[in-house]
């Protein structure tokens, strides 16, 4: 009996506004998938041929690009942290819509010129992207990883910017920080396993599902 296809989307943000996606484009997560007080990662659906897991975002990618499941739903910001040369992204999702700044306290902006920066200490969850950002203008960056409250590190002195996701940017203002570049626009894609798209026409029957539930053309660059 032929194993069923593991499907990864991601806690958080994104999730709420993929599960109409999934649903137009006839996948359903099992009853229990909903239950606030379940511990479990991994859920049967609708087709008994697809599984679903629920795991943090940077993982979705991990467990796609390596064959752990075949495809998945992830924002872009994830897909250019790790560019993963096994992370097929076929089509923009066209939710889960924000980006990735960089962010310093507002008495530092009110004289600061980011086209003066040569060097920069930055606090940040994306090393690799917000590297080959400043590398790209000439700018050394020095990267402290964080996972989460970005937005304090400038007020303990951990670091003098940040470079994180913002969305409305009410954190950032509540902590004292304004937006000084932005460095990428971030939407959510679906995601396939390079080789598991060409091999098993399940994957990308499922890809062209989604693609018929957004209207949307291939994602440009990733294919």
């Amino acid at each position: 009996m032929t194993a069923p296809i593991i499907f990864a989307i991601p806690k958080g943000r994104i999730l709420d506004e993929a599960l109409p996606l999934m649903q137009a484009a006839g996948l359903e997560p099992e009853a229990a998938f909903f239950d606030k007080e379940s511990r479990a990662l991994m859920f049967a659906t609708n087709d008994p041929g697809v599984q679903i897991i629920r795991v943090r975002a940077f993982d979705v990618a991990t467990f796609v690009a390596h064959g752990a499941a075949q495809a998945g739903i992830v924002g872009s910001d994830v897909i250019d942290e790790f560019d993963y040369s096994e992370l097929y992204a076929p089509v923009d999702l066209d939710i889960g819509h924000c980006r990735i700044s960089v962010a310093e306290p507002a008495e530092l902006a009110a004289t600061d010129d980011p086209r003066s920066w040569s060097h920069v200490r930055v606090a940040t969850k994306y090393p690799n992207l917000t590297h080959r950002h400043f590398a790209a203008r000439g700018v050394q960056a020095e990267c402290v990883k964080l996972n989460g409250a970005m937005e304090i590190a400038p007020l303990l002195g951990l670091s003098s910017r940040i470079v994180d996701l913002v969305s409305s940017g009410k954190t950032l203002k509540e902590n004292g920080l304004v937006e000084v570049e932005r460095i990428a626009e971030v939407s959510a894609r679906l995601v396939a396993n390079r080789a598991a798209f060409k091999t098993d026409e399940r994957v990308s029957g499922l890809v062209e599902k989604f693609r018929a539930a957004t209207n949307s053309p291939p994602a440009g660059g990733r294919g």
